[in-house]
């Protein structure tokens, strides 16, 4: 059974079932606490805490996707025989259409009528937390059949909230020939931001009318690696071997160490796939992490025709960054050349300037070990994160007076959607620099015309009435009880930071989480310009706007 035939095969059997089949999102998500898309379930998010939209906006409580996704996570373990960095994941979702007994169901069928699988054992909660154990769970597999049923505690079976609130809960893994194939994830409960947890209502009952009752129903989030999936499918002793990767391996010189070969052959998937959803090699963000697997892939695959692996666009951008990187990659060798004996330390030094692997470091001094450079590594990755914390924890690297006011024109802008288009708008992404700002929101269609100017007039107006920008330091629980805004999936500690907008007799416009900095007055901004609204996900938009003088 080809890979192909897996995928057609997964969306026929939901379609069946009464799922909407959702296509792919972009590798580039709207979902702020990401970088990149790294599951299924990222461009469903907002529906589990409001599963009518998902009736409204995609025809059903019930879907399933084959999902691009992206993890950074495994970067330098990548070329074992597991770890990659771009791979797909199938996966069914309910909002609150259906629960446990049918998701299970729907596994166990997939896995053993459709694919004709023996399934060896699957995991169940454990209990722990004050969640009890997931008996549930456990019952149903016995009744289809399943015997060897393993227990398992938090860190294995129950699926923490995005941030520090949201849907969460305890999770069934499905293991066939000794692999996790598929985790089905059962949200029946709502993290509040204190870390309680509240029951979700089940599909089968009635959400409660009572306002403090938690967003959303019990929410169903299954994920199934392709390329693991392919493996136990095709019989074959690593993803490796799979359809999904042996036409690119057999391009690739033989005498290239087997490492290098896996590391060129998934580097090529993510590169061609990140290219295609829009992402150019730069020096922050998504654009960074395609730059270092272009050069992982020049630096493992200095004598690979890299022509007959890549195409169109994300040949063009290969190219381009090899010329680049092609001066410090031959700098780097030669350093390299210069050194009679090197030890780990000084191996580091010339990964981290001239970007050459420790493989390729290695090919001369074999006796060095790679867990003496991982350690190396790890060091490193502590020093930048403290530089990071240390960077941001004003919460805005940017202190250019054109940020600043762009910075207090955001707050004014989501006070005015709010107005314009109801409480529901929430905040869900942002990005500042001197020339616009760009603020992602919950809204579920495009603006009217009306709307757009609507918005942008009482910006104006508030600028113009030149209000007051107050700073103030909180406790959390202090600022959510007034009501301030917050970014949805932004952690927070106990004591926050609140600017309000505020007209001096107690007359507030605007009051958000946020550590600044901010004009004095609104009277300083200028005028405020709606320059576009666009979609970026299912039941999210973005908004860019400029200052003009």
């Amino acid at each position: 059974m080809t890979s192909e035939e897996i995928r057609r095969r997964f969306l026929d059997f939901f379609a069946r079932r009464g799922h909407k089949i959702v296509p792919s999102a972009s590798l580039v998500p709207s979902d702020p606490s990401v970088l990149l898309t790294t599951a299924g379930m990222q461009q469903f998010k907002p529906y589990y805490t409001d599963p009518a939209a998902a009736e409204r906006e995609l025809g059903s409580r019930n879907v399933a996707s084959v999902q691009k996704c992206f993890r950074t996570s495994d970067l330098d373990a990548v070329g074992d025989e597991s770890h990659l960095t771009f791979f797909e994941m199938l996966g069914n979702f309910s909002f609150g259409g259906y629960g446990k007994k049918e998701a299970i169901d729907y596994a166990h069928n997939f896995i053993v009528k459709e694919l004709g699988l023996p399934i060896n054992y699957v995991t169940v909660f454990a209990g722990g937390n004050g969640v009890d154990k997931d008996e549930e769970s456990e019952k149903i597999w016995r009744g289809l059949g399943l015997t060897d049923i393993r227990t398992r505690g938090q860190d294995d079976n129950f699926w923490g909230p995005t941030g520090n609130e949201g849907p969460c809960g305890p999770t069934t893994e499905i293991y066939v020939r000794g692999m996790e194939i598929w985790n089905l994830v059962f949200n029946e409960y709502y993290c509040r931001p204190d870390g309680q947890l509240e029951k979700l209502p089940t599909p089968a009952s009635p959400a409660s009318p009572n306002r403090g009752e938690p967003a959303g129903r019990l929410g169903v989030d299954t994920g199934m690696g392709l390329e693991r999936l392919a493996m136990v499918v095709q019989g074959t002793p690593t993803i490796f071997e799979t359809d999904l990767f042996v036409p690119l391996l057999a391009k690739l010189p033989v005498a290239l160490p087997l490492r290098a070969r896996r590391i060129i052959a998934d580097h090529v998937r993510g590169v061609i796939n990140l290219v295609n959803d829009g992402v150019r090699p730069s020096n922050k963000g998504a654009g960074y992490i395609l730059r270092r697997l272009l050069r992982r892939m020049m630096a493992y695959g200095r004598e690979v025709k890299f022509a007959d692996l890549l195409f169109n666009e994300a040949l063009v951008v290969f190219t381009q960054e090899n010329q680049q990187f092609a001066r410090s990659l031959a700098a780097g060798l030669r350093q390299l050349e210069q050194f009679r004996h090197l030890d780990a330390a000084a191996a580091f030094r010339l990964y981290e300037t001239y970007g050459l692997p420790f493989e390729v470091i290695r090919e001369k001094f074999p006796e060095l070990q790679a867990g003496e450079f991982a350690e190396k590594f790890k060091e490193h990755q502590a020093v930048s994160r403290a530089g990071l914390e240390k960077k941001f924890a004003g919460g805005l690297a940017d202190h250019e007076p054109a940020t600043i006011k762009l910075h207090t024109a955001h707050h004014l802008l989501l006070a005015a959607l709010q107005v314009v288009l109801g409480k529901q708008v929430k905040q869900c992404g942002s990005n500042i620099n001197q020339e616009r700002l760009r603020l992602d929101f919950s809204f579920d269609r495009k603006l009217t015309d009306a709307e757009k100017k609507q918005t942008e007039d009482l910006v104006n107006e508030k600028i113009k009435e030149d209000l007051a920008v107050i700073h103030k330091e909180m406790p959390r629980s202090e600022a959510e009880k007034i009501g301030a805004e917050m970014e949805f999936g932004q952690k927070y500690g106990d004591i926050v930071s609140v600017y309000f907008v505020e007209d001096g007799q107690g007359k507030i416009f605007s009051k958000e989480f946020c550590a600044g900095p901010h004009v004095a007055r609104t009277g300083e901004l200028g005028h405020f310009k709606i320059l576009k609204d666009e979609a970026v996900a299912a039941g999210i938009r973005r908004i860019k706007a400029a200052l003009e003088n």
